[in-house]
């Protein structure tokens, strides 16, 4: 049965902990634990976002792990983490919903922290669940921010072929021309 820890390792521990996943297969036995909940050492939630951020960066992205942003010494925004892919900027955010599909509210916060970024900074939510209608619908037609969704199996398609920066640049093209946000990379479906 997993417990969800309500201890919390440091950034710089979740970051250590993290830069033990030296490869693509490694990464892939960590999803599973994270799939199946059984990541005790890690507060709730946390895995998942180290987990994302390492996969891009052990696939060449420029990264920024997890961390938050104060103003006047209270925290102001808590960032799921940063990559860069290319010519991209992306925002993450991670919703590690056991069966729960994510709603239009975290597309609302993240659609407000883009308004605070320069504007070719473009979003990504992953999501085991996947997203409700309203989401998917509220990502159409949150332009001009971009916001990508990623679901559970896009994840682990992503994960086992070692392929996530060319999967993020893949749904940023077909969301340019297509304005799909939640295009799937694994089945290559409109």
């Amino acid at each position: 049965m997993y417990v969800k820890n309500k201890s919390c390792m440091t950034r710089k521990d979740c970051i250590n902990k993290i830069s033990e996943l030296k490869s693509a297969s490694d990464l892939v036995q960590f999803w599973e634990k994270v799939k199946q909940k059984d990541t005790p050492s890690w507060q709730s939630g946390k895995a998942l976002e180290y987990l994302i951020i390492r996969a891009f960066e052990l696939n060449g992205a420029d990264v920024s792990y997890p961390y938050e942003i104060y103003k006047n010494g209270k925290p102001f925004e808590q960032i799921d983490g940063f990559v860069y892919v290319n010519n991209l900027s992306c925002l993450i955010e991670c919703k590690d919903y056991e069966n729960e599909k994510v709603d239009f509210t975290p597309l609302a916060k993240i659609r407000s922290q883009l308004l605070r970024r320069p504007s070719q900074t473009i979003a990504s939510i992953f999501c085991l669940a996947g997203f409700t209608e309203p989401a998917t619908i509220l990502a159409t037609y949150a332009a001009p921010q971009t916001i990508l969704l990623w679901e559970g199996t896009e994840i682990g398609y992503a994960l086992n072929n070692n392929c996530i920066c060319d999967s993020l640049q893949k749904k940023y093209k077909v969301f340019t021309e297509r304005c799909v946000p939640d295009y799937n990379t694994l089945t290559n479906s409109l």
